[in-house]
């Protein structure tokens, strides 16, 4: 008999969010991720905007938004909890809901953001980290970047769809930031 572990409480409770968010935007045509799981430019006095500032990366527009995001932050996420910790993970997490979510209300007023890409492309910038050496840039840290960062300038400018390339962008960016400083500051074991 074999059990099931729990082994990524951080990343498995943000995946069942975003599933539970899913399934109540079903069941509300539409109506929980106006007004909780994604976020739009809102008065400062209307406190239900803070709860969408970071409400907005669990909300998907629908089932295959849900599995693109998934796939990845269930692929790349337990092996950076394991790595970094289920603290660093959800600061990580947190600190991208907030700051993609900032952007989009001030850069894009009429635009409602919603989805877990942000945090799919800071996990996928942290990951290139997980080799770093004292005082050396891992070679797939450049090259995950570049073509990242290629192919959201690309998409942004030629493509015409729904996709937050910003979002994508500042995800990455988190990601990257946050690896850097977890790997330089932590304490060798």
């Amino acid at each position: 008999m074999f059990k099931i572990s729990f082994n990524s409480p951080i990343i498995l409770g943000f995946s069942i969010t975003c599933a539970l968010a899913l399934i109540s935007n079903n069941l509300t045509a539409g109506f929980s991720n106006d007004f909780i799981f994604s976020t739009y430019r809102a008065p400062l006095n209307d406190p239900m905007m803070y709860v969408r500032l970071i409400g907005h990366v669990f909300g998907h527009a629908d089932w295959d938004h849900f599995i693109g995001n998934m796939m990845l932050i269930l692929v790349v996420g337990p092996l950076l909890e394991e790595k970094y910790g289920s603290f660093d993970i959800f600061i990580l997490i947190l600190i991208t809901a907030i700051l993609t979510g900032l952007a989009n209300n001030l850069m894009f007023a009429h635009i409602q953001l919603l989805g877990a890409s942000g945090v799919a492309f800071a996990l996928i910038l942290l990951s290139s980290f997980t080799s770093i050496k004292e005082g050396a840039v891992p070679m797939t840290f450049i090259l995950v970047t570049l073509i990242y960062i290629v192919g959201e300038i690309y998409d942004g400018l030629f493509m015409v769809n729904n996709i937050s390339n910003v979002t994508h962008i500042i995800g990455g960016a988190t990601g990257a930031t946050l690896g850097y400083l977890m790997n330089k500051y932590r304490v060798k074991t």
